[in-house]
């Protein structure tokens, strides 16, 4: 949707999430382009078919019910075919192609017809961007100088003050006066307590900044990831908005999960399946109520601010885990595919005691 300024560092919300778990880990990871051990890939596969399929729908310009959802399945079936995934038995695919096809019909029924409506309304607004991915892209430029710090700039590198950060949704729709970026994810589990939260007084406020905090023993990186990315795509989508003045409406950011099996339904004697689907609009844990009730704008400077934080030392190339490495250790450490290559947790294995 908008082309990032190659002459400005760069970085990416899922690079952010990577060193909000281990910065060491973002080093071989984002850095040296090492492979780590995927546990997930499965699920992510499964997750591309539906996202493919679904994007494919709603690019269609069906917006009933019926046309969508035929539409959707057609194209799911047509991947499903050429997917090489091993499974243990022709049932089992069956089965599993069945539980993808639930998934289709869930979402057109929950929030798939109102999206296709809101896109085609917002395509009238804004007829020369694609507003159907997969992976649209969004992009956030933000000041690493700090209030009252003199400028890292110099006249040969001009850019050195700013990075942008880049995120994706996999489509933009409207919804009353919103512009709506959505985007498809596994499940709603990396949200923790924002799952559960409509308001960013309170918990969610306290857990952010004890993140942070050196004295606590809280380490949450994937809420405060979610949080950091929900501020990358609302600001990418007021730049949306602001080059098709369309100034009169707010931003919001929603997550749909694909691969939640705790709403499936299985009758194995009709060999029949049925789930449902849980949507999330990540938008109001991240508003500062007064900021948005002066501008009516999604702002929230707590978060910007330590976004701005860290990737500022992203961009200054500081991936030592020191500072939290009893945290990291304890939660990061055990699921972790560079383990072998890393001289902090390979040091505190072969260390003596006493």
């Amino acid at each position: 949707m908008a082309e990032a300024d190659s002459s400005v560092a760069s970085l990416s919300v899922d690079g952010i999430r990577t060193a909000l778990h281990c910065p060491r880990r973002y080093e071989f990871a984002h850095v040296d382009g090492l492979e780590g051990r995927d546990d997930e890939g499965t699920v992510e596969e499964r997750v591309d078919l539906l996202r493919t399929a679904l994007c494919d729908g709603l690019r269609s310009g069906e917006t009933n019910r019926e046309g969508l959802e035929t539409v959707a399945r057609d194209r799911l079936a047509s991947l499903w075919s050429d997917h090489d995934e091993r499974f243990h038995s022709v049932a089992q695919r069956r089965h599993e192609r069945r539980v993808l096809e639930a998934t289709v019909d869930a979402y057109v029924h929950h929030v798939g017809t109102d999206h296709a409506a809101g896109i085609e309304r917002l395509a009238a607004a804004t007829p020369r961007d694609e507003l159907t991915g997969p992976g649209l892209s969004l992009s956030s430029t933000i000041d690493l100088t700090e209030p009252g710090e003199t400028a890292r700039t110099t006249e040969t590198d001009p850019a050195a003050e700013t990075v942008t950060i880049d995120a994706t949704v996999d489509y933009v729709t409207s919804d009353g006066s919103s512009i709506v970026g959505v985007r498809f994810v596994p499940t709603l589990a990396p949200l923790g307590h924002l799952r559960y939260r409509s308001d960013w007084d309170g918990d969610v406020a306290t857990r952010f900044t004890d993140h942070f905090a050196g004295e606590t023993d809280v380490f949450e990186p994937d809420p405060v990831g979610a949080l950091f990315e929900t501020a990358v795509v609302l600001d990418g989508l007021r730049g949306f908005r602001e080059r098709h003045d369309l100034a009169d409406r707010t931003c919001r950011y929603v997550q749909v999960p694909l691969a939640d099996r705790s709403t499936l339904s299985v009758n194995w004697i009709q060999n029949a399946v049925e789930t449902s689907l849980e949507v999330v609009d990540l938008t109001d844990v991240y508003v500062d109520h007064h900021t948005f009730g002066m501008t009516h704008d999604h702002r929230n400077e707590t978060v910007d601010s330590r976004l701005a934080s860290v990737a500022a030392t992203l961009v200054s190339e500081s991936f030592d885990p020191a500072g939290r490495w009893a945290e990291i250790e304890a939660n990061a450490c055990p699921n972790c595919g560079y383990t072998v290559c890393c001289q902090e947790y390979l040091a505190r294995e072969v260390r003596f005691d006493g």
